[in-house]
C-alpha cells in the first residue's frame, strides 16, 4: 500500500501531474489503512483547523465501504446515502427562498411603520394600504420616525450583544474562513440563525446604512449546517460539510439579488471554493435555482419578477467619471471599520440627520430602484428626481446623499448588528453615477450643438442621455472597488438590473475600478476584515490545491 502524494516529498517525476498528489492508490491493503484512519478520527475544537487529507481519505473509504455491500441492503444504503445529500441541498434552497421572502415582507412593514400605520389594516405596508399617497411631514411624524428608528436599531444591537455575538456583521468573512478549514461551529448554531434573522430585519428597517445581502449568505449557511447535522455522513466529515456550505452560500446571493448564476460565481470567486469547484458548482446551482424559484413563487413585493431593479432604456452615450469613487470609498471603509469594529448604534444617533435629507429617508432598496429607473411620465416622480427644472438641485442632493452614506456605511459596518455592505455600496455608486448622468444631461440640454453630443438625435424630444444607466455603471464601479469582485459582480449586475445590452461599459467600469483599488491595496473589504479578526485564511494567490509545488 502506498500513497502517490508521498512522491512529492521524496522526489517525483516532472511528468507526473500535480493533480495526482492526493490520489489514493487502491490496492489490497487500502481497507486496512482506511479503517485505521477512520478509527482515529480527530475531534476538532473550536478555533482549530481541519485535516483536509484525513477527511478526504475518510470520505473515500466510507463510499468504498458502501459500494462494497451486496444485495438489496447494499443498494438501499447507496440510494439513501445519495438521497441524504440532495435532501439537504433541496431543503436548503427552499428554506433560503422562504427566509428571503419573510425578510422582505418584515423589513418593508417595519420600515413603513416609521412613517405611519394603515387605518384599516395594521399589518398592511404603505404600498398595500395607500400606494401613491404622500404621508406628509410634521414635527410629530419626525419624532415617531426617529424614535422607531432608534428602537429598531437598539433592539437589534441588544439581541446580538446579549444572545448571539456571532450574529453581528455580514458573516461573509467568517464563512470564507470556515470554508478554508477553520472550525467555528458556534457561528452556525440555531440560536445564531434566529438572532441573525430577527436582528437583520430590525437593523435594515431602522434605516441604518446597511443591507441584507451579505447576512443572507450567513443565514443560508446556518440552514445547511443545521440540516447536515441530521445525517452521520456530514456530522463525521468536516470536508463534506464545507462543500454543502459552499453550495448554500450561492443560494443566499441568489435570494438577495435575484441572481442564481451570480450566486454560483460568487461562491467560486469571493468564497474561494475552487478546491472543490466540481461539487460546489453543481450543488450551488441547484440551491440557487430552487431558492430563486421559491422567492418568485411567494412574490413578496407583488411584482412577479425575479429581477429586483430593471433598467428600462438604453443609451449609447456614457462617461467614466463614476469609476473613481470606489477607490476613495475603499480607503474610508478600511479606516472606519478598524475604528468602529466594536461600536454600538447607541453611541450617537444619525436618524435626525437622515430625516433632513429626502433621499436618505427611504430604504436603500427603494432608493436604488428609483435611481436605476429612467424618468417616465407614466410613472411617479421619486421626490422630484425627474423634475427637469431641478437638475442641479438633484445633483447636489445626490452627492450629499452619497457622501453621507459613505460615512454612515463605514460607521455601521463595524457595529454589533447584522449588516451587509453590498446594498449601501450599490446605493452610493448609484447616487454618484446618477449625479454624473444628470450633469451630462444638463450640459447636453444647454449645449446641444456641441461636438461631444453630435451622436445625439436631432429631435429634442428624444432622450440622448440616460441617467439611470449612469447609476448602474456607478453602482458596479463602487462595488468592484470595495469587494474586488469582477466576473461574479458583472453577472450579478446583469441579473439585478436586466441591463444585458450594456455589457461593455459595465465590464470596463468594473475593471478600471479594481485597478484603481488595487493601486492602494489588493485586498477587498472581506480580506481586510479577516486579517483584522485574525482568522486563519490563506489568500487564493498563495493557495495550492495539492499543498505542494512541483519538484524541480
Amino acid at each position: 500500500m502506498h500513497l502517490s502524494w508521498f512522491k512529492g516529498f521524496y522526489g517525483r517525476n516532472d511528468n507526473v501531474e500535480d493533480a495526482e498528489a492526493y490520489e489514493l492508490v487502491e490496492d489490497e491493503s487500502q481497507n486496512l489503512l482506511s479503517s485505521h484512519t477512520l478509527a482515529k478520527r480527530p475531534c476538532y475544537e473550536e478555533g482549530s483547523t481541519i485535516d483536509w487529507l484525513h477527511e478526504e481519505l475518510a470520505e473515500r473509504e466510507r463510499k468504498h465501504e458502501i459500494r462494497s455491500r451486496h444485495g438489496l441492503h447494499g443498494l438501499l444504503d447507496l440510494v439513501l446515502d445519495s438521497s441524504s445529500l440532495w435532501f439537504v441541498i433541496i431543503l436548503t434552497g427552499l428554506g433560503v427562498g422562504v427566509a428571503g421572502a419573510w425578510l422582505d415582507v418584515w423589513v418593508k412593514w417595519l420600515g413603513d411603520l416609521r412613517e405611519g400605520r394603515c387605518s384599516y389594516g395594521f399589518f398592511y405596508n404603505q404600498v398595500a394600504c395607500c400606494s401613491g399617497l404622500d404621508p406628509g411631514e410634521s414635527l410629530l411624524q419626525a419624532f415617531v420616525y426617529i424614535a422607531l428608528s432608534i428602537v429598531f436599531a437598539g433592539s437589534s444591537a441588544i439581541l446580538v450583544k446579549t444572545y448571539a455575538p456571532y450574529a453581528f456583521h455580514t458573516g461573509i468573512p467568517e464563512i470564507k474562513a470556515i470554508l478554508s478549514g477553520y472550525v467555528l461551529d458556534s457561528f452556525l448554531s440555531p440560536w445564531t440563525l434566529l438572532i441573525k434573522a430577527l436582528g437583520l430585519a430590525l437593523a435594515v428597517a431602522s434605516g441604518l446604512s446597511l443591507g441584507k445581502e451579505g447576512p443572507m449568505v450567513h443565514i443560508s449557511c446556518c440552514m445547511a449546517y443545521l440540516l447536515s447535522r441530521l445525517f452521520k455522513q456530514f456530522r463525521n466529515n468536516e470536508a463534506e460539510k464545507r462543500k454543502l456550505l459552499g453550495a448554500a452560500a450561492a443560494a443566499g446571493v441568489s435570494v438577495a439579488f435575484g441572481s442564481p448564476l451570480g450566486g454560483v460565481l460568487f461562491g467560486l470567486e469571493e468564497l474561494d471554493t475552487f478546491s472543490s469547484e466540481g461539487d460546489v458548482m453543481w450543488r450551488g446551482f441547484v440551491t440557487s435555482v430552487l431558492a430563486a424559484v421559491c422567492l418568485q413563487y411567494i412574490d413578496p413585493f407583488g411584482t412577479s419578477k425575479l429581477v429586483l431593479f430593471q433598467v428600462t432604456e438604453s443609451s449609447t452615450v456614457w462617461r467614466g467619471f463614476e469609476l473613481v469613487p470606489g477607490c476613495f470609498y475603499q480607503l474610508s471603509v478600511d479606516y472606519w471599520a478598524l475604528y468602529s469594529s466594536n461600536s454600538m448604534p447607541q453611541r450617537q444617533s444619525t436618524e435626525g440627520t437622515v430625516y433632513l435629507v429626502v433621499f436618505l429617508r427611504v430604504q436603500s432598496s427603494e432608493l436604488v430602484a428609483n435611481l436605476f429607473q429612467e424618468c417616465d411620465q407614466t410613472k411617479g416622480d421619486f421626490h422630484g428626481l425627474c423634475n427637469p427644472t431641478a437638475i442641479w438641485a438633484n445633483v447636489f442632493l445626490l452627492i450629499l446623499t452619497a457622501l453621507t452614506k459613505i460615512a454612515f456605511t463605514a460607521w455601521t459596518f463595524g457595529m454589533m448588528v447584522p449588516a451587509g455592505i453590498f446594498l449601501p455600496t450599490i446605493a452610493i455608486g448609484a447616487c454618484l453615477g446618477r449625479a454624473v448622468g444628470l450633469i451630462t444631461q444638463g450640459f447636453q440640454r444647454a449645449y446641444p450643438e456641441a461636438w461631444i453630443f453630435s451622436s445625439c438625435p436631432p429631435d429634442p424630444t428624444l432622450r440622448c442621455v440616460s441617467p439611470g444607466f449612469y447609476a448602474v455603471i456607478g453602482a458596479s464601479a463602487m462595488l468592484a472597488g470595495v469587494t474586488r469582485m469582477t466576473i461574479s459582480l458583472v453577472v450579478i449586475i446583469f441579473e439585478l438590473t436586466g441591463a444585458l445590452s450594456h455589457v461593455l461599459p459595465i465590464m470596463i467600469s468594473v475593471m478600471v475600478s479594481k485597478w484603481v483599488g488595487d493601486a492602494f491595496g489588493e485586498d477587498g473589504i472581506y480580506a481586510i476584515w479577516i486579517a483584522m479578526r485574525q482568522y486563519p485564511w490563506l489568500p487564493p494567490r498563495e493557495y495550492r490545491d495539492n499543498g505542494e509545488q512541483r519538484h524541480r
